[in-house]
């Protein structure tokens, strides 16, 4: 069981509601020592005087800021602390705002967030799901370890997400930062029709699981064969940027390979028919295209015709719900 790396309360208006902060991710990085070469002797590292080249205990150690070349403003830890914010115990939500409005740069880390105790349950429940109904984020400032984070508190399938966004002071503006860009006019030519066409052909769900991190696992491997004294299989070198003048050559062989695969694959997964001695009722069709949608789509949709109880469905009842009103609403205008 995770324990909360951070309790305190969540309020908007006059309402409130203890809860803890739970790390929502883990890293898989494989994680190497430093050894000597040729030996099985740790590195270490050790804080040492530039000038003297004599190691510096850490209590004889203090924070500079350069002020000009060669000369540093001493900053004692004592006095950060005095002026920190202290250990806040509240997520005090501000503003909200829609989820969407929020670009992706300004996204940091992810956190869950939980009830502190079943006495909490309905009014975090109900924050949840009120976040949900409305497709907003609340957005919110707290501290936590000495620093303080603006965050957007949003709600998931069936828990409350706090994710931290960095400051707008620490965005860059790409146009002042990178070197080049496109013109602001595309290509409306045939070239730009095939790449649509390109992106259509490998549209696809959102399928988090399908997606796996090669390079750590190529890393253990060469791990494991080093181990057993077998052979290194070197990777693959970079592809050649593709040359301006053969690129409706490429956009085309990239479609026909998309397409391709694409058959591949749904030849595979469709179903052979059952023969049976007697017709059956079928069930009605599920209305043509719901079943491509993810569950946040669906929802949407479900939003904008006003379905009932939507909050609490899952992704295959929802897709039931849409499809009923589909059919409702199409019998009423006929």
């Amino acid at each position: 069981m995770a324990r909360a790396i951070w309790t305190g309360v969540i309020t908007f208006g006059l309402v409130s509601v203890p809860v803890g902060l739970y790390t929502a991710v883990e890293n898989h990085t494989v994680h190497f020592h430093q050894l000597q070469r040729g030996t099985a002797d740790r590195i270490r590292n050790r804080r040492v005087n530039e000038r003297t080249g004599k190691e510096v205990s850490s209590e004889d150690i203090v924070k500079g800021y350069e002020a000009a070349e060669g000369e540093y403003v001493v900053v004692e830890p004592d006095e950060l602390d005095e002026i920190a914010p202290g250990r806040s115990r509240t997520i005090d939500i501000s503003d909200f705002v829609d989820l969407d409005d929020i670009e992706p740069v300004y996204f940091d880390r992810t956190y869950y967030i939980a009830p502190r105790g079943k006495d909490h349950t309905k009014v975090y429940g109900l924050l949840r799901e009120a976040l949900a109904e409305a497709g907003k984020a609340g957005i919110a400032t707290f501290v936590m370890r000495g620093k303080q984070y603006l965050t957007a508190l949003r709600a998931d399938d069936k828990v409350l997400v706090l994710q931290t966004l960095h400051w707008a002071d620490e965005v860059r503006d790409p146009d002042q930062e990178l070197p080049e860009l496109p013109s602001g006019q595309a290509d409306k030519g045939k070239e730009r029709d095939m790449a649509i066409q390109l992106i259509d052909a490998l549209d696809a769900p959102w399928e988090p699981a399908k997606y796996h991190d090669t390079y750590q696992e190529k890393v253990r491997e060469l791990v494991r064969a080093k181990a057993e004294g077998q052979e290194i299989e070197a990777a693959e070198e970079a592809p050649q940027a593709t040359n301006v003048v053969d690129l409706m050559e490429v956009l085309q062989g990239s479609l026909d390979r998309a397409r391709g695969t694409k058959s591949k694959e749904s030849t595979k997964s469709r179903p052979k028919p059952r023969k049976t001695g007697s017709k059956k009722k079928t069930a009605p069709r599920k209305e043509t295209g719901l079943q491509q949608l993810s569950k946040s789509e669906l929802y949407q949709r479900a939003t904008e015709q006003g379905i009932e109880g939507r909050s609490k469905m899952s992704r295959e009842e929802l897709i039931e719900a849409l499809s009923g009103t589909g059919r409702r609403r199409g019998a009423g205008a006929a």
